[in-house]
């Protein structure tokens, strides 16, 4: 048999020992023919696969990709032992709409006692790229950090990692994301804050949470994030859909100042003044009245206590 027709049959999909049976050669004669060929070898048992899948779908950015990576990064599950990606959600038609994007035949599978429904993709190929190429590992929740993502893809994968880890409540007119990794959670703070938002970050502790506050502001959100969507959850779409009035009649409520805020300030303050010993001008510099920086001093025993060193030290 032609080395060639040897190289035809293996990228037709037939298996080096299939082909070793049709041309009367062993095994690892043909896996060296193939070798001389040049030619790229499939995962092994890639031919016995049950499903369809396209493997190498992660290799390439479009909308739906940056959407899917992003859907990983939140609710996604990368197997350390096993060569699987799995995806859940309590709505099937999410995962659905997934599975036909990824070209996979794959079946769900629903959790009988809470109800979840599951997608498992099994592929090495698939695994390595999320791996290498997007930086997504197993254990991620606490280690991930945020891939890279072509700017003109940002929306679809922020929709995608909001329509896992995040959450839009009326009518307080709140949009929320949380995360286990702070570096990641810093790095869509960033993005956000890239776009015209000013997204207010909480340390929770063991995990960490952005916060997009005001009725006009999460319009505006929405208008971006679902704007040219193709992939999406529509329980949290129909939930933006709640607004009845048109985004130039929106206002955002003043918001209250935050604690954390508020010891931001105290903060941007005492280094300030550290530096120049002027009340007024520190307290402008931050944003409040040197009214404000007496009732600190009355009220916060500790803020108090930093003044009068720093009083100390300018009179040394």
């Amino acid at each position: 048999m032609e080395k060639s027709h040897i190289v035809k049959l293996y990228e037709d999909g037939k298996s080096t020992t299939d082909i070793s049976a049709l041309a009367c050669i062993s095994v690892r004669q043909v896996r060296n023919i193939l070798h001389q060929e040049n030619v790229t070898f499939r995962p092994r048992g890639s031919w016995k696969r049950q499903y369809t899948v396209n493997e190498h779908y992660f290799k390439t950015w479009s909308p739906n990709m940056a959407y899917i990576l992003g859907f990983i990064a939140a609710d996604g599950v990368i197997s350390k032992t096993l060569q699987c990606i799995s995806f859940s959600q309590k709505e099937p038609s999410i995962l659905e709409h997934i599975r036909d994007e990824l070209q996979s035949d794959q079946p769900l599978h629903q959790n009988e006692r809470t109800g979840v429904y599951l997608l498992n993709i099994h592929s090495k190929t698939m695994k390595e790229d999320l791996m290498t190429l997007h930086g997504i590992t197993p254990n991620k929740s606490t280690t991930i950090t945020l891939p890279y993502v072509p700017a003109h893809l940002l929306s679809h994968f922020i929709r995608g990692y909001f329509d896992g880890d995040g959450n839009v409540t009326y009518p307080k007119y709140v949009v929320s994301f949380v995360g286990g990794s702070e570096a990641f959670m810093l790095g869509i703070k960033a993005v956000l804050e890239a776009h015209g938002f000013q997204p207010d970050f909480v340390d929770k502790g063991r995990y960490f949470r952005l916060y997009i506050v005001g009725r006009r502001n999460i319009r505006l959100f929405a208008n971006w994030i679902y704007k040219d969507k193709t992939l999406y959850l529509s329980r949290k779409f129909d939930e933006f859909e709640r607004e009845t009035l048109p985004l130039e009649q929106l206002q955002n409520k003043k918001q209250r100042i935050t604690r954390a805020a508020v010891a931001d300030r105290k903060n941007k303050f005492l280094a300030c003044y550290a530096t120049s010993y002027d009340l007024e001008d520190c307290a402008r510099s931050v944003g409040v009245t040197p009214n404000t920086v007496k009732v600190w001093t009355r009220k916060d025993p500790c803020f108090k206590d930093k003044v009068a060193e720093l009083d100390q030290e300018k009179s040394i």
